[in-house]
């Protein structure tokens, strides 16, 4: 049972009988806690931990699944099912995680209509998650919902709208009862030189891939703090730690996306939240595609536009949906790291940016110092 359940249950002097009907099972219990029992005989409620016998944690209850298990996940409960001394009547073990049994996470992810968003949105209700899932358009998550039924709660949402935002998180919430990872992935590409951006395609552009994130953050820590426990993921870019020509206002909201995200790691960090940010290379999804905004050109940069298009051709992007793997282990870490990369590809440009970085402030560093 997780230590809040078993908090507030003993702080209100209720025994696990008096959860019947009120709460879902797979808020009982925390990650890797593998739990047995006998379907349809009454007993005890055990969390085996590690290096220890099992040991009950409640008394005698009749806790039902409150939807069906997700393909091969009903297998795993019958075989954890066998041999115990507990009663789990119609429940089904939530999943494994890195060769554990852990409970079902609950996601709330902003662009999961296409792309990353779409990808990680399936993998997580694959495994048995239940995930929030916001796009402009709601109805092009029919399909998904169709599939995955209740573990699916599409919500409209425009990122730029503040008061949208807090709503969409609280409807998440209220709904799942709990939000475990926060994935902040909308946005979309702006190409032109910076001269070529107009002031309302900048604008609209720090408004989404910043200040959107920046809204679904500060609306989900009440949420996370609450619980003691939370992880928020922000989906940055290598065009968040180096710039390219032709990117400068996309640049622009990863880089402030980062610095604000890491600061935002330091300050949550003693309430037992995490913040990383994701830093993807060129992936297939629809950034460059019909969601990319484009400034008018200037005829003056066409030889700087050349030379990116003829390195663009160079690589092809990979598919994103071989980033699910990536995604899902991070969520599952007990010490998630603050940055990682997707891919190789970012390793290289973020290695020569740095060596760059060190070697001109060494070389200017005696001018420096005379400040």
């Amino acid at each position: 049972m997780s230590r809040r359940v078993a908090v507030e249950l003993e702080g209100r002097g209720e025994g696990v009988e008096h959860l019947r009907g009120r709460v879902a099972v797979d808020a009982l219990f925390e990650s890797g806690q593998v739990l047995h029992g006998d379907a349809g005989q009454g007993g005890q409620f055990v969390a085996p931990q590690a290096g220890h016998p099992p040991r009950a944690v409640g008394g005698e209850a009749d806790v039902r699944r409150t939807h069906p298990a997700p393909p091969g996940l009903q297998e795993l409960a019958e075989i954890a099912h066998v041999g115990s001394r507990v009663s789990l009547a119609g429940c089904w073990l939530p999943g494994a995680r890195n060769g554990r049994v852990g409970i079902m996470k609950t996601w709330f992810i902003t662009g999961a209509s296409r792309g990353f968003g779409q990808v990680w949105t399936t993998a997580a209700l694959d495994r048995g998650d239940r995930v929030a899932a916001t796009a402009r358009n709601p109805e092009a998550l029919a399909g998904l919902k169709e599939k995955y039924g209740d573990r699916l709660l599409p919500i409209g949402l425009d990122v730029t709208d503040r008061a949208n935002v807090f709503a969409a998180v609280n409807e998440a919430a209220t709904t799942f009862g709990r939000l475990d990872v926060v994935v902040n992935n909308a946005g979309y590409g702006l190409f032109g030189m910076v001269e070529e951006t107009t002031e309302a395609q900048a604008r609209a552009q720090i408004d989404t891939n910043l200040f959107g994130a920046l809204w679904v953050t500060q609306a989900a820590l009440p949420v996370l703090r609450a619980q003691g426990s939370g992880h928020i993921v922000q989906v940055s870019s290598i065009g968040g730690i180096a710039a390219f020509p032709g990117l400068g206002l996309y640049n622009a909201s990863k880089w402030a996306l980062e610095g604000m995200s890491e600061a935002l790691a330091q300050e949550v960090k003693p309430l037992s939240l995490r913040v990383t940010i994701v830093e993807p290379g060129p992936y297939g999804t629809d950034w460059s595609g019909d969601s990319a905004v484009r400034a008018t050109p200037l005829d003056a940069y066409e030889p700087v536009r050349e030379a990116r298009r003829a390195g663009a051709s160079a690589r092809a992007p990979r598919d994103p949906s071989v980033t699910a793997h990536a995604l899902l282990t991070l969520v599952d870490l007990d010490e998630p790291p603050l940055r990682l990369f997707l891919g190789e590809y970012p390793y290289a440009i973020a290695e020569s940016a740095y060596r760059q970085r060190q070697e001109t402030w060494q070389q200017w560093r005696d001018l420096a110092e005379t400040a």
